[in-house]
């Protein structure tokens, strides 16, 4: 089928994994020299769709090339976070996503057989999306890709394989491989979103660096109709699988992830036969459960990165760029996010309203984000698969011990799950110049809340906020918020304002923001805090955009 087939058959029940779209011949194959295109993204994943989609609301024309000529099969990433949600949202295909998922937020950890403690992700009421929703791969790529066939800025040319990158000083020249031959295209910018096992990060000569740890794990998805509720469960060590570990997750469509651990001296090969998977099903269902495979893969645990993000014009997001193991769902989530995080930097260049250095700031953010999820990642990994027979007796103590104490369930890590990055000293915040409480600080992704808005309407703050433009949120009403807003107004008169007043229905926001009246908060695109002021002079606000725009 052809990628825009899929707007007509929108609302009709699809099987994502079986999909194949049609190799289409396109004009810029038959041009005498290359043609030049503002950006090219590399991979039809969730985040070269994002990143495609993301410009495309922008105006910012995309050709997106993919090796292949369909979706992902099997769940491979499954649990997508409320951060991703809510980019999702803007992306026009967040209530699909969460229509469809299985929304979560409480975890189980057991050890052997007896639950030891559990947990709630989103303890706090006040948010529009859950801490997680389980939704297959495939889906996320469907919805995607049906949102990017309703944007004709997006063109998707399947079977489009990148095989030469040359870098000049204001493009990169792109050699591609068809089943029509080969041919060349120009890019301002390429934007690198092809996976683990990038071919643009091998044919520039870069690698991905760290950690590769000796352990193999089985995901085997299920088909059963079981009677359990939406939540994370966590086995360590339990007797239908000692010494070893079990993750389970519902599934939309009575599909149930399972991850098994094998050990490093498993067979990959052997593993992943039905044979060999089924007893170990039985075993934690119990024999009489009726189920059916319907998928199921054996991958090892890596954290892994590139040193730089950026290499001239071409610019890598997702796996591409780094790697993590898959507990704490911080591989899709943080690729999601890096591709928010590119989109407006490029879209800003692109219009000449920032210069070439803003995306440098990309690759410096995303690197700190991307330590921060290796961080975590290896240290559940290292808790999870214990090395060492010191290791794994100090980790069974600390498990035995979380049963009664809260102390030790703080060291317990099953993975911790993935949040956004708060990005501590990113050169486009500028410094806190008066005093402020909580979490909120420049850098941090703007907290959602209920409104209460003009006119008796009522509303999400992330949703007034959407994206694609900087905007100065501020606060209460009287003198103190007119005086911030004349501010704003002879700063930037072009800069988007959302008045918040400090009713009684918006105390949640007031507090979560420490808002006091004329508080205003100044919010990059990608919904990140950049500057913040009780009562903010109009040449602060214009240090401050000039700062997040990389002219100061």
């Amino acid at each position: 089928m052809k990628l825009n087939d899929l707007a007509s058959v929108r609302g009709e029940p699809l099987d994502y994994q079986k999909l194949t779209f049609d190799y289409v011949r396109h004009a810029d194959q038959a041009a005498a020299t290359p043609v030049r295109h503002p950006v090219v993204v590399v991979g039809a994943g969730p985040v070269g769709l994002a990143l495609a989609i993301d410009l495309a609301q922008q105006q910012i024309p995309v050709v997106l090339l993919d090796n292949d000529n369909r979706l992902s099969t099997g769940s491979r990433a499954i649990c997508f976070a409320k951060r991703s949600l809510e980019v999702f949202d803007r992306l026009g295909c967040g209530d699909r996503m969460v229509d469809k998922g299985v929304s979560w937020n409480v975890g189980r950890v057991f050890f052997r057989d007896e639950q030891i403690y559990e947990f709630d992700l989103l303890p706090e009421q006040g948010h529009e999306r859950p801490a997680f929703i389980n939704l297959q791969q495939y889906y996320v790529e469907g919805y995607l890709a049906e949102r990017a066939a309703a944007l004709p800025l997006i063109d998707i040319r399947w079977n489009n394989k990148v095989v030469g990158v040359e870098q000049h000083e204001d493009h990169a020249l792109l050699s591609i491989e068809t089943p029509d031959g080969s041919y060349r295209l120009a890019a301002g910018y390429v934007a690198a979103c092809d996976g683990s096992r990038s071919s643009v990060r091998q044919l520039i000569g870069q690698e991905s660096k760290g950690r590769i740890f000796k352990d193999r794990f089985l995901i085997a998805d299920v088909k059963m109709k079981l009677a359990r509720p939406a939540e994370r469960w966590f086995w360590f060590d339990p007797e239908f699988h000692r010494n070893q570990s079990v993750l389970l997750h519902m599934q939309p469509d009575n599909v149930w992830r399972i991850d098994f651990q094998l050990g490093w001296d498993a067979d990959p090969e052997e593993e992943k036969k039905p044979e060999n998977i089924v007893p170990r099903v039985k075993a934690l269902l119990g024999e009489d459960v009726q189920f059916e495979l319907e998928w199921a893969s054996v991958y090892t645990f890596a954290c892994l990165r590139m040193d730089r993000f950026r290499h001239g014009r071409v610019l890598f997001a997702g796996d591409s760029a780094h790697g993590v193991s898959p507990f704490g769902a911080r591989g899709a989530n943080s690729g999601v996010q890096d591709a928010e995080n590119l989109a407006w930097k490029l879209a800003a260049v692109l219009r000449a309203d920032a210069p070439d250095a803003l995306l440098d700031s990309y690759a410096t953010e995303r690197e700190y984000a991307a330590d921060e999820n290796i961080r975590n990642s290896t240290r559940a990994t290292d808790f999870i698969t214990p090395k060492s027979e010191v290791s794994r007796l100090f980790r069974d103590a600390v498990l035995a011990l979380a049963k009664r104490h809260g102390f030790a369930r703080t060291l317990v890590n099953s993975g911790r799950l993935s949040v956004p990055a708060t990005l501590h000293g990113s050169p486009l915040n500028t410094p806190d110049a008066d005093a402020f409480g909580g979490r909120m600080v420049p850098g941090a992704v703007a907290a959602d809340a209920p409104l209460a808005l003009a006119g008796g309407r009522s509303g999400w703050l992330l949703r007034e906020l959407g994206g694609n433009a900087f905007t100065a949120l501020v606060f209460g009403e009287g003198e103190a918020a007119e005086s911030s807003a004349r501010a704003i107004a002879e700063a930037d008169d072009a800069l988007r304002v959302l008045r918040v007043p400090l009713a009684e229905a918006n105390a949640l926001a007031a507090q979560r923001y420490d808002a006091q009246p004329g508080t205003v908060y100044l919010l990059r695109p990608d919904q990140h805090v950049c500057a913040r002021w009780r009562a903010p002079a109009p040449s602060a606000i214009r240090a401050a955009l000039a700062r997040a725009l990389a002219k100061a």
